[in-house]
């Protein structure tokens, strides 16, 4: 053992000389460096994904309106562009028990402690609206067909909180709108009830609760939150029984009875083999509310849909 200047020369020699070892380690150290830093930060950042609050709808229901109205908090759009692509927009609830929750609240100025999550607007022509159901599956933690890898997405799932589903509440006296709004209603519902059935073991992921926002509230020939109820009601049941026919009637096999009987008994919504469909058919997966409302003009506003997405954060 030589001193220790000695021992440092020896050191130094040894590192500055070209050789295999020290080419090795000097590039691994290049390549890897970057890696753990950005590994360092994000661990130290505590980065975490935001809940979800998923914003559902066909076309012309208003749903890009509640979007710029919660963001600006105020006042109610008169005219806005229809959503051609899925998009989110961060925002925040009070965490104030002592009062109700006001979405005209500036939380930032006030200083108030509060509970941030994304509102996720998607499109709802019927043409883009497959871009809506796959966000639907992916934060329901459910495969679509093709897609295997379920455990991927359960982190994603966690934070899927709520789903409103807007609907017009003044045009569904019609009956091609009623249709077509309860047909997507069913299409989204049928995915949240499969949900219960993707977690592992004996625990079930957590039920995500809906929101039927009947829109338009003050218009005189907007119906009301109990007819909305009642005419989806029915208009599902119809939907239900001419799945199950179509399905019945699309010719399988006499092997293929029982696997027939087990995709009608998949997509069946609610309880099954029951002649009329009811939301309470699926309290025991999905808690359904359907609560009146508007976004333009004057009437109830949306601080009832507002305070209910509030609860379920």
């Amino acid at each position: 053992m030589g001193s220790p200047l000695e021992q440092v020369k020896d050191f130094l020699e040894f590192t500055l000389t070209p050789s295999p070892i020290v080419f090795i380690v000097g590039i691994a150290f290049v390549l890897l460096f970057p890696f753990l830093l950005h590994w360092a930060i994000a661990r130290g950042s505590g980065y975490a994904t935001l809940p979800s609050v998923l914003l559902l709808g066909p076309s012309g229901a208003g749903k890009t309106s509640l979007v710029t109205l919660l963001e600006r908090r105020g006042p109610r759009p008169s005219q806005t562009h229809t959503t051609q692509v899925v998009h989110s927009v961060e925002l925040a609830v009070a965490d104030d028990p002592s009062k109700p929750p006001n979405y005209r609240d500036d939380l930032d100025q006030s200083e108030s402690t509060a509970s941030k999550f994304l509102l996720v607007d998607t499109p709802g022509h019927g043409k883009l609206r497959g871009a809506a159901l796959d966000r639907l599956h992916r934060l329901a933690g459910v495969a679509t067909a093709g897609d295997k890898n379920k455990k991927s997405k359960s982190k994603e799932a966690s934070k899927l909180k709520a789903v409103v589903f807007l609907a017009d509440a003044a045009a569904l006296a019609d009956q091609d709108e009623l249709s077509a709004t309860a047909a997507y209603l069913y299409d989204v519902l049928l995915v949240l009830q499969k949900r219960i059935g993707t977690g592992t073991g004996s625990r079930h992921p957590a039920s995500v609760p809906v929101l039927v926002a009947a829109n338009k509230a003050d218009l005189f020939t907007a119906l009301p939150p109990a007819l909305v109820k009642s005419h989806l009601e029915a208009e599902l049941s119809r939907i239900r029984r001419t799945r199950s026919k179509a399905l019945l009637d699309s010719g399988v096999g006499t092997e293929d009875v029982d696997a027939a009987g087990a995709g009608e008994q998949d997509d069946w919504l609610g309880e099954f083999g029951t002649d009329k469909f009811t939301f309470d058919q699926l309290k025991e997966v999905v808690e359904v509310e359907v609560i009146g409302g508007n976004i333009v003009g004057e009437g109830p506003g949306v601080d009832k849909w507002w305070a209910w997405i509030a609860d379920k954060l």
